[in-house]
């Protein structure tokens, strides 16, 4: 074992590195430098199966982090284009592969389906990590791939269903067989909906979150693996109960902790994955047939990137994004290996036809990373433009020690950046809207483009001798996930957040920010203020009055951290407050004048 873990290591560490110089990204390499140690080549590591099945937990956390991204409410607006466009990805392409597999090899009908719609699944492993190194993600192209993604994997366990009805295997079934396994299935995301919105949370919160680092560790890995092992033990797939998990919880408090704790071992674990596919390539068949493979590797690619490059057409992409959407999915699956098994094991496709069809995923998944750089170089910057796209200058980030780093440069973030500029005090402001930028840029401010929850862009900010962060983003959660970063990589640098209300003020107070503004009370001051005035009430009375209030609220908030969970401490605490300050007002007020009549 000692030896295979070496072998692994060296081969990520001088190939993939490589790869990502050349402008193929790392996936490439790590099927590459599988391959260069697999039993076909080298043959320093032989447990391939051993590697693959552990490495697969890999794809597993890369979906729950997925889904740690993506709000119920997020999901919910992509269920058209994750039923409609997945569904015609899907249905399109395997019926176009099943036909063109039966006119070049004459199988029978049952074999080609079953080629053609394990051929028409796409990897999630390739895809996301190749579009997410090139910040394409939460473009277009991106949200449609990753929902065409999603259908598969949840039309996934119904095609391996249905393989034993292709190869004649309906005499082994019982009738109950389907019933109670949709049953088992259905109990299975019941419990892993309970228990992310219920038991986990309650489970975080017991533990103490990250002030136990190890054990929060351990139990975000189990959240992540017992999940897996649920869906799996009923037939679904684990990557897909693993995603479950992740959406239930990306409304939590330690949404980010997770993150950052789930993130290195699903990088480490995905790159061993690609290996194993990289050694599980039988490449004694490519040098017997190398003109028979490479037909049908481009075959395959060619029927897949015009048909997803029409239905992206269709759901109206522009050129540019049809084109990164058609050449992000031309590759088999991780999956494609499980549905050729299947299919063998009940009769469906002999033996020598799914091996060359595992050769041919294979090397589509290989063939997709190079074409995918190919097109970002030399055909998307041409497309649908008329002249090259180009950085704005805005990415580059001057070289300066700014006091102050303004952290979104909306609403809030302009106003402290305009009264700083008529000071004199210089500040670097990032903003991750490219729009918002283009508008601010127009009336003569300088923002740069970039997100501020990245360490190294806050590092390149100035951050480490910078005195002031000011984290002035709208979302909340990206407050929140700003303030881990900083705090975590920088914690000299003083923290200033905006916070949308009293709980996203607690969560702050957490975090150790001590300045904190709370975006809607200082407004909402000042229009009591003046309704007070309008009231009759003096300007100086009125000073007192708010004064006052604002002091009582201030220290409520700071008291009610310790049980900011607890609602009923915190009804008592806020009725508490309102009493004293009624009796507070009440003894202050001039004798003779009776309260303004609320009515």
């Amino acid at each position: 074992m000692l030896t295979t873990l070496v072998a692994l290591l060296l081969a990520s560490v001088l190939v993939v590195p490589l790869s990502r110089r050349l402008g193929f990204g790392s996936v490439l390499g790590y099927l590459l430098g599988g391959a260069l140690i697999g039993p076909s080549l080298l043959g320093m590591v032989s447990a391939v199966g051993q590697i693959q099945a552990v490495s697969e937990l890999g794809v597993v956390m890369l979906l729950f982090l997925i889904g740690l991204e993506l709000r119920p409410a997020r999901l919910w607006t992509l269920r058209r284009s994750v039923f409609g466009l997945g569904a015609a990805q899907l249905g399109l392409c395997g019926l176009a592969l099943a036909v063109a597999v039966h006119a070049g090899t004459g199988l029978g009908w049952p074999a080609c389906l079953a080629l053609g719609f394990g051929l028409a699944l796409s990897s999630t492993a390739i895809v996301l990590p190749m579009l997410g190194e090139r910040n394409l993600l939460d473009g277009r192209a991106g949200r449609d791939g990753f929902a065409v993604l999603l259908f598969q994997d949840l039309s996934f366990i119904p095609l391996v269903a249905l393989v034993p009805l292709l190869g004649g295997g309906h005499a082994q079934l019982h009738a109950e067989v389907p019933f109670r396994s949709v049953a088992l299935a259905l109990a299975a995301i019941g419990a892993i909906l309970v228990g992310g919105l219920v038991l986990l949370p309650r489970l975080f919160k017991l533990i103490g979150g990250a002030r136990t680092p190890e054990l929060f560790t351990t139990v975000a890995l189990l959240t992540v693996a017992g999940t897996a092992w649920l869906a799996q033990a009923v037939g679904l797939s684990m990557s897909l109960g693993a995603f479950l998990a992740g959406v239930l919880l990306s409304n939590s408090a330690y949404r980010h902790e997770l993150e950052a704790d789930i993130a290195p071992f699903e990088g480490l674990l995905l790159g061993f994955f690609f290996m194993s596919v990289g050694m599980s390539a039988q490449l004694r068949l490519l040098v017997a047939e190398p003109l028979s493979i490479a037909r049908d590797v481009a075959c395959l690619l060619g029927i897949k990137i015009a048909l997803c490059y029409a239905l992206g057409r269709i759901g109206r992409h522009d050129a540019k994004d049809a084109l990164r959407f058609a050449l992000a999915l031309p590759q088999g699956s991780e999956f494609s290996f499980v549905l050729f098994a299947a299919a063998v094991a009940a009769g469906t496709l002999p033996d020598a036809v799914a091996a060359e069809a595992t050769l041919v995923v294979a090397l589509s998944m290989a063939a997709t990373p190079v074409l995918f750089a190919a097109s970002e170089s030399l055909l998307v910057p041409w497309i649908g433009t008329a002249r090259p796209a180009r950085k704005p200058a805005y990415d580059k980030l001057p070289e300066q020690n700014a006091p102050v780093i303004i952290c979104g440069f909306g609403r809030m973030g302009q106003i402290v950046g305009r009264v700083l500029r008529t000071q004199g005090i210089a500040y670097t402001a990032l903003e991750q809207d490219p729009t918002q930028i283009e508008v601010i840029r127009r009336f003569g401010s300088v923002v740069h483009y970039g997100d501020p929850g990245r360490a190294e862009l806050l590092r390149a900010a100035g951050a480490e001798t910078a005195k002031l962060l000011v984290v002035a983003l709208a979302d909340p959660d990206d407050v929140l996930r700003v303030v881990d970063v900083a705090r975590r990589n920088f914690p000299d640098l003083k923290i200033l957040a905006r916070a949308r209300n009293r709980r996203h003020a607690h969560l702050l107070m957490e975090r150790g920010v001590k300045l904190i503004v709370r975006e809607t009370f200082h407004s909402a001051l000042t229009m009591t203020g003046i309704v007070l005035s309008e009231l009759g009430i003096g300007a100086n009375t009125a000073t007192q009055i708010l004064g006052a209030f604002q002091e009582s609220d201030e220290r409520a908030l700071r008291e009610s951290w310790s049980f900011k969970d607890d609602e009923k401490k915190l009804i008592q605490s806020s009725q508490q407050m309102s009493e004293e300050l009624t009796a507070l007002f009440a003894n202050d007020r001039p004798a003779g004048r009776p309260p303004v009549n609320a009515s």
